[in-house]
């Protein structure tokens, strides 16, 4: 279907159901979504969705992944009130991997970082490019990430 899609004009709508259908979600039942701030276009993280974490984001506007190491759903900012409210969701070319445009409630981060990519290449090393917002302590407890 997303062969047939990259021809049509701008503005061409599809049913949801009929394109949602065609969605590459891996082995898992899962599809990589990468959340990027609305207003900024920082690209905030990278997490998981599955059918169900999809429908539940697109029901409530409010950012639903699937978590791997829970093995559940994991609604963003549940435990540590740094949510994300969904602005808009894209699919790229070949249905493979979602891009939510979301307002980011505090830091994005476990780390207490506004984003989780904080780690930059530099020739052979690694550099830290971003200071925590907010100690993990502080949004999760003792028993942060």
């Amino acid at each position: 279907m997303f062969k047939d899609i990259e021809n049509q004009p701008r503005g061409v709508r599809f049913p949801r159901a009929e394109v949602f259908a065609h969605l590459r979600f891996n082995a898992d039942g899962l599809i990589p979504a990468i959340a990027q701030q609305h207003d900024t276009g920082e690209v905030l993280m990278l997490a998981w969705m599955n059918r169900e974490a999809l429908e539940e984001t697109l029901d409530t506007g409010r950012v639903c992944y699937f978590s791997r190491s829970r093995g559940k759903l994991w609604r963003k900012g549940e435990s540590s009130g740094q949510i994300q409210q969904l602005r808009g969701m894209y699919i790229d070319c070949d249905g493979d991997t979602l891009l939510l445009r979301v307002d980011q409630t505090g830091p994005a981060c476990h780390t207490g970082r506004s984003d989780c990519f904080f780690l930059r290449i530099d020739g052979d090393e690694v550099v830290i490019t971003g200071n925590p917002l907010i100690d993990p302590e502080t949004l999760y407890g003792t028993d942060s990430k």
